[in-house]
């Protein structure tokens, strides 16, 4: 039953592995009649890629955006799915929580085009916001092409988009609580607070940090459609993630072994947060994505 799954995993995440070779050589697909020709007769270059990528300033500029939007997103996005799952759960009526559950998880199966264009609908210059406040003889203000609160608009985009989804997680592990320790305390007096702070949110504690864990090994992986779409809107120096870097400096260029060189700069830094991220979890007496038998 496990082979189906051990088969597409080992095509597709440990076999293109071996394409990080790329990042030194000077890759050229066109050399030798297919695709394994040409990396085998591409030259080597040793760290002239990573040179080159250390060296431009662009790169650093995505590198800052990329790590304030996540930084931004782990304060203000990461808790909410936990609040929602929380109240998801408070709800008694089961057709109720159903409803409200298909209504948040819906956007999470739209397109990052129809979000984008939802916002643009909405808060854009011509939008319904900007019409209303026009018609009220108030200026309105520039949401969707101010670079000052980029930020703040990619993290609503977000939230709205996949803030029910993100709650899935938190409400399978709610539904593990052994409901007696609500009864027991409440016997005992607790309220609805204590009764919060002191076991529900124990309960939630393993995934929260797992789930805190995964998202520091994505720390440079913030999205590439959301970004490509609204980079002209607010210009590069605010939308200009690694992801659409990458995109525009090497597979728009044709300069292979440099976008090799930035993913593979990706995958060791979010290693390295993953194991550091870990071992701290170890230190506080959680299990974290592994731990030693």
């Amino acid at each position: 039953m496990v082979a189906p799954g051990a088969v597409v995993l080992l095509l597709f995440h440990y076999l293109p592995v071996l394409g990080n070779i790329v990042a030194f050589q000077d890759y050229n697909p066109y050399l030798g009649d297919d695709a394994l020709q040409a990396l085998t007769s591409s030259p080597f270059v040793g760290l002239d890629n990573f040179r080159d990528l250390f060296a431009d300033p662009a790169f650093w500029d995505a590198l800052w955006n990329t790590l304030s939007i996540t930084a931004f997103q782990l304060v203000f996005f990461f808790p909410l799915p936990i609040a929602l799952a929380i109240l998801l759960n408070s709800i008694l009526s089961r057709r109720l929580r159903g409803f409200v559950q298909t209504v948040v998880y819906l956007p999470h199966f739209f397109s990052w085009v129809l979000v984008v264009t939802f916002f643009v609908q909405m808060l854009g210059g011509a939008g319904l916001l900007s019409q209303e406040l026009r018609d009220a003889g108030i200026t309105p203000p520039e949401i969707m092409s101010n670079p000052d609160t980029f930020i703040v608009l990619v993290t609503a985009e977000a939230v709205w988009k996949d803030l029910g989804w993100g709650t899935i997680v938190f409400l399978a592990a709610l539904a593990a609580v052994d409901p007696n320790l609500y009864e027991a305390s409440a016997v005992d007096g607790a309220g609805r607070w204590r009764r919060l702070w002191h076991i529900t949110l124990p309960s939630l504690r393993p995934v929260i940090v797992l789930l805190l864990i995964l998202r520091l090994g994505d720390a440079l992986s913030v999205g590439f459609e959301q970004f490509m779409l609204q980079r002209d809107a607010v210009g590069r120096q605010a939308a200009e993630v690694l992801d659409t870097f990458v995109y525009h400096q090497s597979i728009a260029t044709g300069d292979y072994g440099f976008g090799a060189a930035a993913g593979l700069f990706k995958a060791m830094v979010g290693l390295v947060l993953i194991l550091a991220a870990n071992k701290v979890a170890h230190m506080l007496g959680e299990r974290g994505v592994y731990s030693r038998s």
